[in-house]
């Protein structure tokens, strides 16, 4: 059964709300109707969401606002990309020889490159300041059966100032950055879903509303230095990761461990 127009609506603006894409405000309900192309109550029962759970505060006559939440401790080893407690986290062995291998066997569009003032997820992701410049590169990958990812990376100006729009269009970045003197030496990375947007949904070919593949993944250098903070939508039909897992352990306390990663795309 298909969730209540209002229930995408509210799923997706939580979801730009959680990645930092509004300063300080909401856009308007209008803006939001011709956004999503749905009825002005159907805004305002997303907005109404929104509000119960804290995230915005709205008054009548003026700007939905954001409400910023506290700065919660920090736990063992979780960062800006972390995740909560209780997620459950793999360790993806050979994750990022597959990722030039999609480089290398996709092509890519250049949507936008820019040097930018890094917001406060970027800084904290990458361990910078808040305001110190960092690239912003957004671009769209393909299949011969069409558009497969849709891929936003942000990488400090001093490490991506030997690349540009035209590197990006021809290399995977990841061959960039080592190019660029980066050794590359880890990586973490989250997976969840989210609903496409409408620029999401114009740039990968689907339906405002669509179900895609949510990842973000946080690079490392050999001395743990964050040298690429990447957010990504993959369309489920196009795109799959597989995962063995093992037995390890004592008889009584055996749990599954990742043995091998690989990503299928069509």
């Amino acid at each position: 059964m298909p969730l209540p127009k209002y229930h995408q609506v509210y799923l997706v603006l939580r979801e730009q709300l959680d990645e930092g894409r509004f300063a300080d405000s909401v856009p308007g309900e209008l803006a939001l109707m011709a956004q999503f192309g749905v009825a002005r109550v159907t805004v305002r029962r997303a907005l109404e969401r929104l509000s119960s759970e804290g995230l915005i505060s709205r008054t009548p006559g003026r700007r939905t606002r954001l409400v910023v939440p506290a700065a919660a401790p920090a736990a063992g080893g979780s960062g800006a990309n972390g995740g909560s407690p209780g997620m459950a986290r793999a360790n993806l062995r050979g994750l990022l020889e597959n990722l030039v291998t999609m480089g290398l066997h996709t092509s890519v569009k250049v949507i936008e490159v820019a040097t930018i003032t890094a917001s406060t997820q970027v800084a904290e992701a990458l361990q910078l300041k808040l305001g110190d410049p960092v690239q912003k590169a957004v671009r769209v990958r393909s299949t011969g059966a069409g558009p497969l990812s849709h891929i936003t990376t942000y990488v400090p100006a001093e490490i991506a100032r030997k690349f540009g729009r035209r590197e990006l269009a021809k290399k995977p970045i990841l061959m960039l950055l080592e190019e660029s003197g980066v050794r590359v030496g880890r990586a973490h990375q989250t997976i969840s879903a989210r609903l496409a947007d409408n620029v999401l949904a114009e740039r990968l070919d689907v339906a405002v509303g669509t179900a895609l593949l949510a990842v973000r993944r946080l690079i490392y250098d050999d001395a743990e230095r964050p040298v690429q903070w990447l957010h990504g939508f993959y369309r489920p039909d196009r795109y799959t990761y597989e995962l063995e897992l093992s037995r390890v352990g004592s008889v009584d306390a055996k749990v599954w461990v990742s043995k091998d990663l690989s990503a299928q795309f069509t």
